[in-house]
């Protein structure tokens, strides 16, 4: 009841004293694959143990609390044209600080049930493994695209959880759900990157999501068509999922998530010319500020290029100014997306 009152959608309850063993030998497979790419503190030993130990995150846990948060908004359609170049989630305000200070008060209500229990606030702030826990706590199952859905609410759900102490009777804890994709395999088939190497298994270095934020090197003028309107993130998976066909309502958690105003009065012309200052004004407490300024020109001279090679000619002023940029490697990816010509989307 706390945790609704909080403003969170769903709750569920997982023994922290039963480990994630299948969940953590995939993990493993997967950075011993090398599929973690840039992101190099994925790999590091202390943090993949600490991503299935709930231990080493909170000595004698015995409960992990799970919460979700559905962001998906009714009228996005009417969001301003830049924005819905984004990922849902990252069309507002950074999300981590809105739902940090929530997970926080839930945890000291939960201290306060035991004397001298602990619990420990988690949003993306600690290495876990937190859609497992998320599944083994009932609130939803492991799609094919990797994510958890939730029965009528589906995948746009923020997750955080709450490590503690506080035991709670067996009858509390959630059961996990079957997998219920049965044969679907929209999510795959539509990548536009064909990220994902098999069901359930994400390639993250082929993932617009990490292109367009994590990795700071440049893909060549060629891949325009692979990038296609896709400026930070990539929902493409979600959008084509069955779950996500419920249609969304609007209520307080998600008018938190709605488009900031200043992107009404930002283009791609204006994001390939922003200066260190401006870009900083502009993306002060949204996630866009990840990607850094030389990021995000880098994904508005590929959108731009996308557009070009469709022989959209706005787009030519866009990658015009683009390779007069101050960082040579953008610069010079404008001048190839420009040499790539107008309407020569299949070269």
């Amino acid at each position: 009841q706390r945790a609704q009152v909080l403003g969170f959608d769903k709750v569920g309850f997982a023994r922290a004293d039963q480990p994630l063993e299948k969940d953590h030998q995939r993990y493993q497979q997967f950075i011993d694959a090398g599929m973690h790419g840039d992101m190099a503190y994925l790999a590091n030993h202390r943090q993949v143990r600490r991503r299935v130990d709930t231990e080493a995150i909170v000595a004698g846990a015995r409960t992990v609390v799970c919460l979700a948060e559905k962001y998906r908004r009714a009228g996005e359609c009417d969001d301003p044209p830049l924005a819905q170049l984004m990922a849902r989630y990252a069309r507002g305000r950074d999300y981590h600080n809105h739902l940090r200070k929530r997970v926080r008060k839930l945890a000291q209500f939960v201290t306060e049930l035991q004397p001298g229990a602990q619990a420990r606030a988690l949003c993306d702030t600690a290495p876990v493994l937190e859609r497992a826990w998320a599944a083994r706590a009932g609130l939803g199952f492991i799609g094919k695209n990797g994510l958890l859905i939730v029965p009528g609410e589906g995948s746009y759900c923020l997750l955080a959880e709450v490590v503690t102490t506080v035991g709670l009777p067996a009858g509390d804890y959630g059961r996990a759900m079957g997998e219920r994709c049965g044969s679907c395999t929209a999510c795959l088939d539509v990548c536009p990157t064909q990220a994902f190497v098999a069901p359930f298994v994400l390639d993250p270095r082929r993932c617009l999501s990490f292109l367009t934020i994590e990795t700071k090197t440049m893909p060549p003028a060629a891949a325009a068509a692979q990038y296609g309107e896709h400026l930070f993130g990539c929902d493409d998976c979600q959008q084509v999922c069955p779950y996500n066909a419920v249609r969304p309502r609007d209520g307080d958690s998600t008018a938190r998530y709605a488009p900031l105003d200043r992107w009404r009065e930002v283009d791609l012309h204006q994001l390939v010319t922003w200066s260190e200052e401006r870009f900083d004004e502009y993306t002060r407490g949204t996630p866009l500020r990840r990607a850094r300024r030389r990021g995000l020109a880098r994904n508005a001279v590929m959108v731009a290029a996308a557009r070009y090679r469709r022989g959209d000619e706005r787009a030519r002023a866009v990658l015009a100014a683009a390779s007069a940029h101050d960082d040579a490697a953008v610069a010079a990816l404008a001048r190839q997306a420009l040499a790539g010509g107008a309407g020569d989307e299949g070269a």
